[in-house]
């Protein structure tokens, strides 16, 4: 069993049976119990437990400047660019940084697929967390997005990894120590990694 439709401010709470045994951590989210585990060693997250759901998208062929509109309106750090019907791409804010404000180039004339990154690399909705952050390291990205079959289902960050679970943070820092952090991760490393 595994935890499904998880909020970001999950409680775990220790669970006792009646004769005050301790059985393990019951994970519940405002008004509904997920699951019971065990031992918290026991508990695996998989990505659609943590993603996002609600992807922000927008059209390859709008400006960078409405495109960082978007961003700004929904304060968020990434767009998922889509033509044809499909997804062609990513924006982020270092996108943004590295091939238009860097460059000096105008906002108001260039397009999104011009700036975003083309090449995905994603993840699956049942893959097991640690494997996605791993990926992130070695792909030296922070957000992933998630897909199943052909179809965009859903975001996932390392801020939301790091915010959501805890135990995801130990993994995170062996990472770290181990491998040589990209610039683009060491803010949210610093923050929520201490």
């Amino acid at each position: 069993m595994f935890v499904s439709n998880v909020l970001h401010r999950c409680l775990k709470v220790p669970k006792h049976d009646s004769d005050n045994t301790w059985v393990g951590f019951l994970y519940h989210n405002e008004d509904k119990v997920e699951r019971i585990v065990e031992k918290e060693s026991e508990m695996t997250l998989r990505v659609e437990d943590v993603m996002v759901k609600e992807v922000k998208k927008i059209d390859a062929d709008v400006t960078i400047r409405e495109a960082a509109g978007v961003m700004n309106k929904f304060g968020i750090g990434c767009l998922i660019a889509v033509g044809k019907g499909r997804v062609s791409g990513i924006l982020t804010e270092r996108d943004l940084l590295k091939r238009v404000v860097a460059e000096g180039k105008d906002a108001s004339k260039i397009r999104v697929r011009d700036v975003m990154t083309s090449s995905l690399v994603v993840a699956e909705p049942k893959m097991d967390l640690g494997e996605a952050v791993k990926l992130m390291f070695q792909m030296k990205i922070k957000k992933l997005p998630v897909v199943e079959g052909k179809r965009l289902v859903g975001l996932l960050s390392l801020t939301d990894i790091a915010r959501f679970q805890p135990q995801m943070l130990v993994l995170v820092k062996q990472l770290a120590a181990n491998h040589a952090t990209p610039k683009s991760m060491q803010k949210v490393i610093n923050r929520y990694v201490v």
